[in-house]
């Protein structure tokens, strides 16, 4: 039996196995995010203590591969591989608009609303693919692209399981505060697979092999603080919020228009 989102239209269908795909990867990714709360120091005092990241970066676009396969397979009609073509490649020419200046990202806005509208096995692959796309045009391509894309599809898996009864002014408040909180998880989570490869190891903000969770988790918010939330994932954040406000209602109407014509509603 095929299991509905509760947000409505079902582009990518969700049966109990891809539910326990999807469910696995993102568990598996969270982890692979917050490797530095809980790696033990190395047994070698001379063996890097950073090769934690470097085995992800290899171990990341196979997990994504598995999952963006396992919901490509038999999950998404013609309709619905065109409709993600597109998006992406939308998400992909808006974001060169606003990257690099102030932390303004216009790439994520679209996610949340695509993955509000088409359910969160759409707003999984579409993450996935708007990064990456927007890597191509831009020359983006480095280690961290496959972080960006689990962060982006683990935004847009999110969206898409908002509860779905709200709906009109309270709905595009929702999905406003949605945006804010995407912004900052995004950084947070992206900073924190890079932080011990960026503080080195002999500083106040420096991750600590084996250290305390509780001491780790402080220098941690504090390099955050510092080097990523009172710029770029604020301005994110905003960005987010003044996009959903202004053209949320609009983009809500002509996405679901499209599934309406694509009979998936």
């Amino acid at each position: 039996m095929t299991v509905r989102p509760r947000a409505g239209t079902a582009v990518v269908r969700i049966t109990p196995r891809r539910a326990a795909v999807l469910t696995l990867a993102a568990l598996a990714g969270v982890a692979m995010f917050l490797w530095p709360l809980f790696v033990a120091p190395p047994a070698d005092p001379t063996a890097r203590a950073v090769d934690a990241p470097l085995v992800f970066v290899i171990l990341l676009p196979l997990l994504l591969a598995i999952v963006l396969a396992e919901l490509s397979d038999s999950g998404m009609d013609a309709k619905a591989l065109a409709l993600l073509g597109v998006l992406s490649a939308v998400n992909a020419g808006l974001r060169p608009l606003g990257a690099g200046t102030a932390g303004i990202e216009t790439v994520f806005f679209l996610l949340v609303l695509a993955g509000r509208v088409f359910g969160p096995g759409f707003g999984f692959l579409l993450g996935s693919t708007s990064l990456f796309a927007s890597a191509l045009l831009t020359a983006g391509i480095g280690p961290w692209l496959p972080f960006q894309m689990l962060s982006s599809s683990l935004l847009g898996l999110g969206a898409g399981l908002l509860p779905a009864r709200p709906r009109g002014r309270a709905e595009i408040a929702m999905l406003a505060c949605y945006g804010v909180l995407a912004a900052y998880v995004f950084g947070f989570l992206m900073n924190m697979w890079s932080w011990p490869l960026l503080t080195g190891t002999d500083t106040a903000l420096s991750f600590v092999p084996g250290g305390p969770i509780a001491e780790n988790l402080h220098r941690f918010l504090l390099f955050t603080l510092t080097t990523s939330t009172l710029g770029w994932d604020t301005g994110r954040a905003i960005t987010n919020l003044v996009a959903i406000l202004l053209v949320g209602p609009a983009v809500l109407t002509v996405l679901r228009r499209a599934a309406r014509r694509a009979a998936w509603a």
